[in-house]
C-alpha cells in the first residue's frame, strides 16, 4: 500500500470564474482516475486515513472546493452547481476520462450533479452521508436553526484552524454565510432540480447511523435510480457534527 496523503503543499492552482481552486494529483500512470470530494466546511486532508487504500490501483486526485482548504472563495454566489462547474474544470483542465468519485456529504451532492451531466466522463460514484431531494433545503434550515457562527467554528475547530492557516483570504463569517446560502438553496442551482432517476451509472450510497438524514430520505431515493445500478450501505458511525 503506497503512503499517500493530501499535504496542501504539492498541489497547483486552476483560475475558474473568478477564483483559485486548488487540487492534488497523485500520478499513476496507466491507473484510473479517483476523484476525492470533500464535505462542506473541509478540506481534502480530511481523507487522509484513507486515500493510501486506494493509491496503488488509481491515479488519485483531489479539489479543495471553492472556499475551502487552499481554494479562493471568488466573487460568485456558492452553489452547488458552481461546485460542480469548478469540477467540471478541474477535470477538463487534467483531460481526465472514466472518473471516478467518492463525495461526502456537500462533495456526494456535487457527485449526485456530475453524474446527471453530460460534460465529463464519470465511471462511478460513491456518495457519503449524502442525500438529494427537495426536502433537503428544509431540512438543513430546521437542523441549522439557532447556531450560530461561533458554534460552527466551536464543533468544526479542527477544519477552521486548517482553513485559518491555509487560504489565502480567509474570513469565517462570509464563508459561514455562503456555505449556509449553499444549504439552503432551494433553487435549481441547489437540491431540488436534480432527478436522480436518470443516473445511469453504478452508484453506491452510504449512510452512517447517526446521520443527520433520515434514513427515509435514502430509502426514498432508491425507486428514483435505475435498480441495476444502485446500492445502499448502512454504516455504523457517521460524520461528527456539531
Amino acid at each position: 500500500m503506497s503512503a499517500i496523503k493530501f499535504n496542501h503543499k504539492t498541489g497547483n492552482y486552476l483560475e475558474v470564474a473568478g477564483a483559485n481552486i486548488y487540487y492534488e494529483v497523485a500520478e499513476n500512470i496507466g491507473k484510473p482516475t479517483l476523484l476525492f470530494l470533500h464535505g462542506g466546511m473541509g478540506n481534502i486532508a480530511d481523507y487522509n486515513p484513507i486515500v493510501s487504500f486506494f493509491a496503488d490501483d488509481y491515479q488519485i486526485v483531489g479539489i479543495d472546493s471553492r472556499g475551502h482548504g487552499r481554494s479562493t472563495l471568488g466573487t460568485e454566489k456558492l452553489t452547488y452547481k458552481r461546485l460542480q462547474s469548478d469540477v467540471e474544470a478541474i477535470i477538463n483542465h487534467l483531460q481526465l476520462n472514466d472518473v471516478n468519485i467518492i463525495g461526502f456529504s456537500d462533495g456526494g451532492v456535487i457527485a449526485y450533479r456530475l453524474a446527471l451531466s453530460d460534460k465529463v466522463s464519470i465511471r462511478k460514484i460513491v456518495t457519503i452521508g449524502a442525500t438529494c431531494n427537495q426536502s433537503c433545503p428544509d431540512n438543513n434550515e430546521k437542523f441549522f436553526a439557532g447556531v450560530t457562527h461561533e458554534d460552527y467554528i466551536t464543533g468544526f475547530k479542527d477544519n477552521f484552524d486548517l482553513y485559518e492557516q491555509l487560504n489565502p483570504q480567509p474570513d469565517s463569517d462570509k464563508f459561514i454565510k455562503c456555505i449556509e446560502g449553499m444549504w439552503f438553496d432551494k433553487s435549481e442551482n441547489g437540491y431540488p432540480n436534480i432527478d436522480t432517476s436518470t443516473i445511469n451509472i453504478p452508484t453506491l450510497i452510504v449512510r452512517g447511523n447517526d446521520d443527520m438524514d433520515a434514513l427515509e430520505d435514502y430509502v426514498e431515493m432508491i425507486p428514483k435510480m435505475p435498480i441495476q445500478f444502485f446500492s445502499m450501505f448502512h454504516l455504523r458511525g457517521t460524520r461528527q457534527l456539531l
